[in-house]
């Protein structure tokens, strides 16, 4: 078995057993599922203690869609306990492997975390700590400039729209915003 990728990242989680015959029920962190489809390995971490160690990545052999979830049935889970054993580990895939957005103004949201926010007038507005799906759109949670750990009423949070700017620099790891430091809501 091959390590944990330097480039994993979090992209599911083993939600139980699916029937009998050692299919496991995934709950994939994202509404668009790609990256799962796209790898035939996924590596698994746990952030709790377990009762037995988990194996540190499963072969896929067969995924598909259910309901809200997908189904899988991976090499070594040959019944339900086995499957079930399982629940709880967070799956991991290579970024490197995740299939490239379809639009050149699409992200990902592992991509945009971490990112500097600058406004037009070059202010630092902070780095981006996560997101927020309204349902709409997105919202950036911004933690301002020297503070690692902020209070939510210290987060700077600012619609992913562009509306306000929004420009993506992935390679100068950069957002540029229409948007004034002393803001604290969008009117």
């Amino acid at each position: 078995m091959n390590p944990m990728p330097a480039d994993a990242v979090p992209v599911g989680r083993i939600s139980g057993a699916f029937g009998v015959k050692g299919w496991i029920k995934v709950q994939p962190f994202s509404l668009d599922a790609d990256a799962l489809f796209a790898n035939t390995t996924w590596w698994l971490a746990s952030d709790a203690p377990r009762a037995q160690p988990l194996p540190s990545q499963l072969k896929v052999l067969t995924l598909r869609e259910q309901s809200d979830q997908l189904v899988a049935l991976v090499e070594g889970v040959q019944d339900r306990n086995a499957a079930e054993a399982l629940r709880g580990a967070v799956l991991h895939v290579p970024r490197s492997s995740f299939p490239k957005p379809a639009q050149a103004d699409e992200f990902y949201w592992v991509d945009l975390i971490g990112l500097a926010v600058v406004n037009r007038a070059g202010q630092d507005l902070g780095r981006v700590i996560d997101l927020i799906d309204t349902g709409p759109h997105c919202v950036l949670r911004i933690a301002p400039p020297g503070i690692e750990r902020p209070a939510p009423s210290q987060e700077l949070l600012i619609p992913f729209v562009s509306q306000y700017g929004c420009d993506v620099d992935l390679d100068a790891k950069r957002i540029t915003v229409d948007w004034q430091s002393d803001w604290k809501d969008a009117e």
